[in-house]
């Protein structure tokens, strides 16, 4: 087993015993009927898969199931490989088009996600494969956020742009997109505020930004991803919904997924949004994010041995 597999089935191993421990229960000497079904239906949605997706699921896997005995392990295998056919459309990397202009990526999310360290751990991670890569501090709201990336950018010998805390955000994205353009980077992350509670606001504030960056590199940002913290539960939707309202979300990282049993929410979040997961984190390590593969979280969700 990889490092990365190895990280995974621990991260989630508070979302697979959840729903594991759910099977047994329900499963006890008992074949498949429309009692057992209900229940496992019920299991799915407490392990915030959604009502949708879940019924789903339970809906395959009855028309090939009903009045089966079959073990625990067989059932988890079989709904494992249900849930992979609803991950694997959003399973997309993130592709860096060739060119001359950097490479923008917009990062929204809200305040406590993980914005700025999923930032961090990309920018690392961007670099060690050879590219040029720049942070641009655009969350001046936060003296915090742009202390934060300047010690991520520290960290990994990354050249972080910054203004003073309540600086213009707009003006901030300017001046550091005109230096990454100097300076010949390949690869720009621009960070941004977070304020959810104040909608009206923060949507200005990040049109602002997406209207600076196209009047410096007009087909900029090539990508705006959005990080949301898996320890929210069902909330991740509604944060989807709202900043794709904001900006346009082109893919999304999942952060925090060792943190609680909210695995399923990425199941959810898949059949309801349809929108791609690039990444995945399951710790606080530089090297505890990584690409999303819709099989292996499947399986490790519902401890499926590889």
């Amino acid at each position: 087993m990889s490092g990365w597999l190895e990280k995974l089935g621990l991260g989630l191993k508070k979302s697979s015993q959840k729903i594991s421990g759910g099977i047994s229960g329900i499963f006890t000497k008992r074949k498949v009927d429309a009692g057992t079904l209900e229940e496992l239906e019920e299991l799915l949605i407490a392990a915030d898969m959604g009502v949708k997706a879940s019924m789903r699921i339970i809906g395959e896997f009855s028309k090939r199931r009903l009045d089966k005995e079959l073990s625990d392990e067989e059932i988890r295998a079989e709904l494992a490989a249900d849930i992979e056919k609803i991950l694997t459309p959003c399973e997309k990397p993130l592709a860096f088009a060739p060119g001359s202009a950097p490479f923008v990526i917009l990062m929204v999310g809200v305040n406590g996600a993980g914005k700025t360290t999923t930032i961090g751990k990309l920018a690392s991670r961007l670099k060690a494969e050879g590219k040029k890569v720049s942070l641009i501090a655009g969350d001046t709201f936060r003296a915090a956020a742009v202390e934060q990336l300047q010690v991520w950018g520290q960290r990994s010998s990354i050249r972080v742009f910054a203004k003073e805390a309540g600086a213009d955000a707009a003006g901030a994205v300017y001046d550091g997109l005109q230096e990454a353009l100097r300076q010949g980077d390949e690869v720009v992350f621009v960070d941004t505020a977070g304020r959810l509670q104040n909608k009206a606001g923060l949507m200005e504030e990040l049109k602002k930004v997406v209207r600076v960056i196209k009047k410096v590199i007009p087909e900029a940002p090539q990508a705006t991803l959005l990080t949301i913290d898996a320890t929210t539960g069902q909330n991740a939707l509604s944060q989807v919904a709202a900043f794709r309202e904001m900006a346009a979300v082109s893919g999304l990282v999942v952060t925090k997924l060792d943190g609680s049993s909210k695995g399923g929410i990425l199941v959810a979040v898949a059949e309801e949004t349809g929108v791609p997961i690039h990444y995945i984190g399951v710790g606080e390590g530089i090297d505890d994010l990584d690409e999303f593969k819709a099989k292996d979280f499947a399986r490790n969700l519902l401890g499926v041995e590889h």
